[in-house]
């Protein structure tokens, strides 16, 4: 799966390059995130893997390979995520004496806090819990797997939210955590959904209702509790592929005190703001920039993050 997961990452890069009407040999570095298979920050010891062979991404396209962030952050004490609040802070500190919160919602929701005039070390970013992993995963369920997800989170808005169910999932041990923290399918993945699946007694549009609910609130709750401590905070940009289901964007809008918007308003298109800042990281690690930060992740101190692969095209410089 490493192997063949690079290759596909490999191919994407070259179509996105093409697409982008250049020539491999005008680009200067690929920075891939991988896909998370396993995350274990509370292990013994503490461990993540990555997969994505970044030596078959150098390979095929030619181009010097920056990968695998994680463990760097790990091994020197923090949680090895979140890992983009420093390039938050480098593209979307306000210059206008706002506070911003980044919100990113892929499988799972994240944010980072930009305080009005905050330095790199001020900045907050933990995780939050579930984005769109359990919702996902009920329409997978739900459909037999004909369809992967709720489209514009149409069946949630049919159905009905218990909100009793809602206050009882909020009870989670992680949802409770102060940060910093992260998570994943560790959590809030198969196993967590089965056991929802075995113990409430929802069915169909009223489960995805209570799913999106228990996800807005466990956002909604995070963001109050830990992110709006700062009172220069008054925007809320969200990314990720939870920009696109609007019924969760409206219950987000309705369950913020704040402003509510997709950071394409930003100029990042909200699909690409998490590539975006792992092009910036590699671009960090190639001039020996650390990548993390502390404040956020936990660790002892700041690193360089990522690991460097040389591409084809540059072997015979080294």
């Amino acid at each position: 799966l490493n192997f063949a997961l690079g290759e596909a990452l490999a191919a994407a890069a070259l179509a996105v390059i093409e697409e982008a009407g250049m020539k491999p040999e005008e680009v200067d570095l690929v920075g891939s995130h991988g896909q998370t298979v396993r995350h274990l920050p509370g292990g013994q010891p503490p461990s993540t893997l990555q997969i994505g062979e970044p030596a078959v991404i150098a390979q095929r396209t030619g181009i010097t390979t920056i990968a695998d962030f994680r463990p760097a952050d790990m091994a020197a004490g923090g949680e090895g995520a979140p890992l983009v609040p420093l390039v938050d802070h480098m593209l979307f500190a306000s210059a206008e004496g706002k506070g911003r919160i980044m919100l990113n919602i892929g499988g799972i929701a994240n944010v980072t806090v930009l305080p009005a005039g905050a330095g790199p070390n001020e900045v907050l970013a933990f995780d939050l819990g579930p984005g769109n992993v359990l919702m996902d995963g009920a329409v997978v369920y739900l459909t037999g797997g004909r369809e992967r997800f709720d489209r514009d989170g149409a069946r949630a808005a049919a159905g009905r939210a218990d909100e009793e169910s809602v206050a009882r999932l909020m009870e989670h041990e992680f949802i409770q955590r102060q940060p910093p923290k992260s998570t994943g399918r560790e959590e809030f993945g198969t196993e967590y959904l089965t056991e929802l699946f075995n113990h409430l007694e929802l069915t169909g549009d009223d489960m995805l209702a209570t799913l999106a609910g228990f996800t807005v609130t466990a956002i909604a709750d995070g963001i109050q509790r830990y992110a709006m401590t700062d009172t220069s905070v008054s925007e809320v940009w969200v990314s990720g592929g939870g920009v696109h289901n609007q019924h969760l964007m409206n219950l987000l809008a309705s369950s913020l005190p704040v402003a509510v918007a997709p950071v394409d308003a930003l100029g990042v298109p909200a699909d690409a703001k998490e590539a975006l800042s792992f092009a910036v990281l590699a671009n960090e690690a190639l001039m020996g920039g650390k990548g993390n930060l502390p404040s956020a992740t936990g660790a002892q101190h700041p690193v360089v993050l990522g690991k460097i692969t040389v591409g084809s095209r540059s072997e015979g410089e080294c």
